[in-house]
């Protein structure tokens, strides 16, 4: 597979991904000091032939915090021990961060509440006022 799907319309060309492998922290005993299970994964944003001018914009507006001065974004895992593990880890996070900086939400219409449920609201409003003014009359002792 040499293509990587982000969204119905979005393939990236896995050449455009490039994989760097360094020695992670945390748990793995004698194994950390001596195995590279870290994976980082650059991607050069401004340089893709995959993406589109808007969808550019859109990752480098959305994404700007991650993305260095060169325009690659990068992303890293060392959850697990396996190297290749971590490897399928920062490939479903990269998928999953392009997929919500690109995401455009459809514009809002604007609706208006019907006159019956602002006349029912109101009567509402209406009736809890009387229920407070009950409990709050005083009787005068005689």
């Amino acid at each position: 597979m040499s293509y990587l799907q982000v969204t119905p319309d979005l393939f990236i060309h896995r050449s455009e991904l490039s994989f760097s492998f360094s020695r992670s922290s945390g748990a793995g005993g004698q194994n950390v000091n001596k195995v590279n299970s870290r994976v980082t994964l650059s991607f050069d944003v401004r340089g893709s032939a995959s993406l589109s001018d808007k969808q550019r914009l859109l990752i480098l507006e959305r994404l700007g915090h991650r993305i260095n001065r060169h325009g690659v974004l990068r992303i890293s895992s060392d959850v697990h021990r396996k190297q290749e593990a971590n490897r399928r880890e920062v490939i479903e996070r990269f998928v999953t961060v392009l997929q919500r900086a690109i995401h455009v939400d459809r514009p809002r219409k604007k609706t208006r509440v019907p006159a019956r449920e602002r006349k029912r609201r109101l009567q509402w409003k209406k009736q809890r006022s009387r229920i407070k003014k009950l409990r709050s009359r005083k009787i005068d002792p005689e």
